[in-house]
Formats: structure tokens, C-alpha cells, sequence
């Protein structure tokens, strides 16, 4: 049997204004773009449930650390079979749910059957396909039976769609959410921001806020003169664009700028025509000048990416010159394609600024090779309705900020609509393996044929950039997940 040992993961977020003595402080105030259109993770894609909850209310029995490594969460410590299908979860004692009611193993067993089960509605069904069955030891250990090795599970279970949540309270956690983190939840002001408040009698270690509001503030234009009265005391993941200079000459600030796992495509629906035809997703890849999207939605710090991979990932492989920007190119292949005149199309756009701003850009590119495209802006709750659920598109730009997820490419259902069996061999072969060599390889081929395919235009590395009071401490510079990890924490002197 391979054991792995125990460790304690728990961590805070702490952020503030000037003034005398900070390091008392014990609220904060921070920004996002985004509201999230219900609180449950369990029950979405969007990423905004779990910049807000992720480790802070909910928790599963994994987690991600900052270097994006997998760490003990309800679980302080695991056992795997020699067949790699067998994990046997020991789970920490005396952690209660937020409304007093004790967890268990048969709370683990719960939310990963729901999880995966027929009425499934959670997000992410395919972390869990890998399950065969669920057994509950006794109240502290549960097992769990893989139907084939997963070299990826304990990462899967580290996912926000992945939190334990209690059969008592998992119809209500949309609007009122349960779980079993060091804050809980205290209020939702829809529209305006959602606060939460230090739980008492937290299971693990202590945090040092009691009280933190996010608030929802979907420009720069407005979030700026609130970060500079210190109405809002930090913006841990905030696009400012031409008024980043202006914060880093500040002393009273902090920028830092990290990475995400945000790879930013131009979403393709794979089997609407034309886009069902290879020459004319190539032509679209040779249209897309990246230097100048990445300039103008992003203010010049977004990574290019070749393929669905980010590129601070040891496995990642440069495929930005496989189809060189190049319009004339792009004529040329447009017509092999049987589009010598072009044709129109949508590109659906939700409000957040990297879309909005590159999708300008992009129409004004494609239209260069003769693909009109009419701009349709959508509100983020349309967009999850219309693009992702019901693959309405023709076209779309978002971040995937999602942890390492090129195997979504491999769900039939999901809303690129790509249908590839070699892409499929690949990531089948991936699941079964566990060791990290042959893993890396997997990797890069399956980069290669998603680039190759122009299944999507590859547009950039979404940067993370950071800005907080300077007596801030423990915000992440980098985000391995869609998280604003409260646990760590504090305003210093």
C-alpha cells in the first residue's frame, strides 16, 4: 500500500486601508467583476462561486495549495491500493457543517454519489466518472473504488465541483450555503456583494478575519476610485487596463502580477456549419493576431497559448506557430473551405473585460478575411444558459479558468462540441496513468491535435493581476484555482 502521510492544509485572506494599527485588523473589504449566479459550486460552471467560497466555506477532501500542489482537506490523510483503484479516505474528527450538524463519512458518500449520479446537475460530472462505488468504514474513513486507475483523482476531488456538502442542507445551498470552512455565509445582497463572517469552531487552524464582504464591481472605471478612498481594500483578480500605472505608482499598494489557469479561447461550436469544417477553423487561426488582442484586452500581460494548456505547466508545449498569423493565409484557406466571398456569424460576448474588449478586436481581425461577424453582448447568467448549457453560438470568448481541464475537449456533450477519437485514446490513456513521465507525454499530445484541430482560437494565458492595500498579507499571486483563499490572511505593520 502506498500511504500518504498527514498533513494540515488550512490558510486566510486579510485586506485593509491605511491608517494606525492594521495588524489588529480583522475585516476586509475586496472586489470582483463578476456576481455569481447562485452560491452553489456544486451546481454551475460559473467560476465566480468559487472565487467566494472555495476553501472558505466549502471544502473538500482534497484542496489546491498556492503552487497548485493537492493537499489534505476533510480527508488528513489517504491510503491507495497497489492496483491504483482502491482510496481509502481517513477523515478528520469534530468538524461540524456551519448550521451544527456533524460530518461524516456518509456526507463524503452523499456528495460524490449526487455528484455523479443520474440527476446530476454539478458542472464537472465527468471528475467523477472514474467512480464505481462508495463505501462507508465507519463514521471516519470512507473508500472509494475506482472502476480503472485515475492519475488524476485526488487533483479532481480537489475541485470546488468537488466540496462535501450535507444531505440536510444541499437542496437549499444556492441561496443559503452550508458548508464546512472557516467563514460561513451571512449574507447575499444581490447585485451589490455577499459577506462572510468567521465560523466559530472552525475544525482546523485558526484564520484572522472575522468578517469578509466581496463585493461585485464590474469595472475598472468604478473599482479603481473605490480602491483609492479604501472603500475597497484590495482587488485580488482585477483587469484595469490603462490605469494599472496609476496604481503602481501608489505606495499604498500592492501589484502583483501573477498566472492563472485561465486559457482564453475563442469558443468555437465545432458542429454548427461552417465552423464543423477544419479548413474554416484554420482560416480563423490564421487571422487572429495575438500580439494585438492580447494588447488591447489585456493590457499587453497575457501569455500567448497555442493550445488548451497553460504555459507555467512543466508538461505545456508552445503551439503558438501553428498557424502563423497571416490574413492572406486566411483568404486563401477560407476559399479552399468554399467561402470565397466569407460568411456572417455571432460572437457572443459576456461582460467581462478581456471578452469584451479582444471580441472587438477579433471582429475587426476576421472581418479582414471576409468573416462579418455581428457582436451580441450577454449578461453571465445568459451567457451560462445560452453558450454552455444549450450551445446556442456561433462563436464566444472566455478564460477556462478551471485547474489543468484539456480532458473537457473529450466530453461529448460539452459545449465546443469536438468530437475527436485519437484526442479521446489520449486522455483515456491519461486517466490510467500515474506516473509523471509518461503522464507529460500524454499531455503534449494532446495539445498537439487540439492545436492542430484549431478546435478553438487560442488567444492567451489570462494574467492575474493582483492589487492590495500594502499591509496586506497572504493573498495568492498566482491562482492553480478560481480562488480567493481567505484562510491565510492579515494586515500587517
Amino acid at each position: 500500500m502506498k500511504t500518504i502521510g498527514r498533513l494540515t492544509a488550512v490558510g486566510l485572506l486579510a485586506v485593509a486601508i491605511s491608517g494606525p494599527a492594521w495588524a489588529a485588523r480583522t475585516d476586509l473589504v475586496l472586489a470582483m467583476p463578476l456576481e455569481p449566479p447562485h452560491l452553489d459550486p456544486t451546481a454551475s460552471a460559473a467560476a465566480a462561486i468559487d472565487e467566494v467560497f472555495y476553501a472558505n466555506v466549502f471544502e473538500g477532501l482534497t484542496r489546491i495549495g498556492e503552487r497548485g500542489e493537492v493537499l489534505p482537506g476533510l480527508a488528513e490523510s489517504w491510503t491507495i491500493s497497489d492496483d491504483g483503484k482502491i482510496y481509502t479516505f481517513k477523515l478528520h474528527s469534530g468538524v461540524k457543517y456551519h448550521d451544527g450538524t456533524d460530518f461524516d463519512a456518509s456526507d463524503v458518500k452523499f456528495s460524490l454519489d449526487r455528484a455523479r449520479g443520474e440527476k446530476s446537475v454539478n458542472a464537472q460530472k465527468a471528475l467523477f466518472s472514474a467512480i464505481d462505488t462508495v463505501e462507508v468504514v465507519d463514521p471516519l474513513t470512507v473508500k472509494v473504488m475506482l472502476k480503472q486507475p485515475q492519475g488524476s483523482f485526488l487533483y479532481n476531488m480537489a475541485w470546488g465541483d468537488a466540496v462535501i456538502v450535507a444531505p440536510e442542507s444541499a437542496d437549499t445551498n444556492k441561496e443559503k450555503p452550508i458548508g464546512t470552512g472557516p467563514f460561513k455565509f451571512q449574507n447575499w445582497a444581490k447585485g451589490s456583494s455577499i459577506t462572510l463572517v468567521k465560523a466559530d469552531g472552525y475544525w482546523g487552524s485558526p484564520i484572522f478575519l472575522n468578517k469578509a464582504e466581496v463585493r461585485f464591481i464590474p469595472d475598472a472605471a468604478a473599482a479603481i476610485p473605490a480602491l483609492l478612498s479604501g472603500d475597497v481594500q484590495a482587488l485580488p483578480n482585477f483587469p484595469l487596463g490603462d490605469a494599472l500605472p496609476q496604481v503602481q505608482a501608489d505606495p499604498r499598494f500592492k501589484v502583483v502580477i501573477g498566472s492563472t489557469e485561465g486559457e482564453t479561447v475563442l469558443a468555437t461550436n465545432n458542429k454548427r456549419p461552417p465552423f464543423d469544417n477544419l479548413k474554416v477553423r484554420q482560416a480563423i487561426a490564421h487571422a487572429l493576431d495575438r500580439k494585438a488582442i492580447i494588447d488591447g484586452a489585456t493590457g499587453g500581460l497575457g501569455t500567448p497559448i497555442g493550445s488548451h494548456f497553460a504555459p507555467h505547466n512543466p508538461a505545456y508545449v508552445d503551439l503558438t506557430g501553428t498557424y502563423p498569423y497571416d490574413p492572406a493565409k486566411a483568404r486563401e484557406v477560407l476559399k479552399e473551405a468554399g467561402h470565397p466571398n466569407g460568411f456572417k456569424a455571432t460572437l457572443k460576448l459576456p461582460p467581462v473585460g478581456y471578452a469584451r474588449l479582444g471580441g472587438e478586436i477579433i471582429a475587426s481581425q476576421l472581418r479582414e478575411v471576409g468573416i462579418d461577424l455581428q457582436i451580441i453582448p450577454v449578461e453571465w447568467p445568459v451567457w451560462l444558459k445560452t453558450v454552455f448549457t444549450d450551445k446556442d453560438y456561433d462563436l464566444s470568448i472566455v478564460a477556462h479558468t478551471e485547474p489543468n481541464d484539456i480532458d473537457i475537449y473529450g466530453r461529448k456533450d460539452y459545449y465546443f462540441q469536438y468530437d475527436n477519437p485519437a484526442f479521446d485514446k489520449v486522455i483515456a490513456d491519461l486517466n490510467l496513468t500515474s506516473d509523471e513521465t509518461k503522464r507529460t507525454e500524454l499531455y503534449k499530445q494532446a495539445q498537439k491535435i487540439l492545436a492542430e484541430d484549431a478546435v478553438n482560437g487560442f488567444l492567451f494565458e489570462l494574467p492575474k493581476i493582483g492589487i492590495w492595500d500594502a499591509k496586506i498579507e497572504g493573498l495568492w499571486q498566482n491562482s492553480p484555482i478560481q480562488a480567493n483563499d481567505l484562510t491565510k490572511v492579515k494586515w500587517v505593520e
